[in-house]
């Protein structure tokens, strides 16, 4: 495990482009902090977001995990980039020809995916823990706790989307095309959704309960966006008579599905790679 993570590693260590998108990436992520000193007036009216109560356990670890999980199109950039290099490199027929298994440097590259999604996590944790205790009214130990599984449902979306951008890789071969194969799953997630909500199973639950097994509707499922959980959204929606109820638990279900899809992605790249002739 360790010597396939080594060469790995040995390969992104020279790829100054690499270098450059990770450190963006963990850049941003701590910019969740300026958003503690974002204010606005009003007249007489003074507003600080940070006063709004976004930085409060344990709804921070909802709120810090839904923004940074935008930032982990970065990363999709490295690990697609990284798959379309073996190729234009000629690296990867040269490891195989210097005794490198197929299945071995299908675990190389997943044991990268999962590193980098462990870093991104415990990143987006000590941030977290750090905003939360500077900021927040409440840190008492059994408040901070409380939602702490959106921490570990992070990491699972990062690695069944790591994993995803993998398969891509391996797939198109190309990390521009990968990418673009990207966002052209997600219209077509999206049509589906569409199409069975409006024209197929109207006025029913159906539609949903259908698109939730789709890869990245059941990602962006995992943790939905936290901004209506805000008392003062909840109380103006009430004020306006458009009171909503909203699940945002995280359940085992959705956790399932989502391992489950990194798994098919995983098994998906070592079928194309194993019948590929390079």
């Amino acid at each position: 495990m360790l010597r396939l993570l080594h060469i790995e590693f040995q390969k992104l260590r020279y790829n100054k482009a690499a270098k450059v998108i990770t450190i963006t990436y963990f850049v941003l992520i701590t910019f969740i902090a300026l958003i503690a000193s974002i204010e606005f007036d009003f007249g007489a009216i003074h507003f600080r977001i940070a006063d709004q109560g976004i930085f409060n356990f344990p709804y921070i670890w909802h709120f810090n995990t839904y923004v940074a999980s935008w930032a982990k199109l970065f990363l999709a950039i490295i690990i697609v980039s990284m798959m379309a290099n073996e190729y234009s490199h000629r690296t990867l027929k040269q490891n195989l020809i210097d005794g490198l298994s197929k299945k071995e440097f299908i675990a190389s590259k997943f044991l990268t995916v999962v590193v980098f999604a462990i870093i991104s996590t415990i990143f987006v944790f000590i941030v977290s823990l750090i905003l939360g205790l500077t900021f927040s009214d409440y840190t008492e130990f059994s408040i901070l706790i409380r939602d702490l599984i959106y921490i570990p449902a992070y990491f699972v979306k990062l690695l069944a989307f790591f994993s995803f951008c993998m398969f891509l890789g391996i797939l198109v071969k190309r990390s521009a095309f990968a990418l673009g194969f990207l966002f052209i799953w997600w219209i077509i997630e999206n049509i589906s959704y569409a199409v069975l909500k409006f024209k197929i199973f109207r006025d029913s639950n159906i539609a949903e309960q259908i698109v939730q097994f789709f890869p990245l509707e059941a990602m962006s499922n995992l943790i939905r966006e936290p901004f209506s959980r805000l008392n003062f959204i909840q109380s103006a929606a009430d004020q306006l008579g458009a009171g909503f109820q909203k699940d945002y638990d995280i359940h085992m279900s959705q956790i399932l599905i989502v391992l489950i899809w990194s798994i098919v992605f995983v098994n998906l790249s070592y079928l194309i790679l194993k019948k590929r002739d390079l």
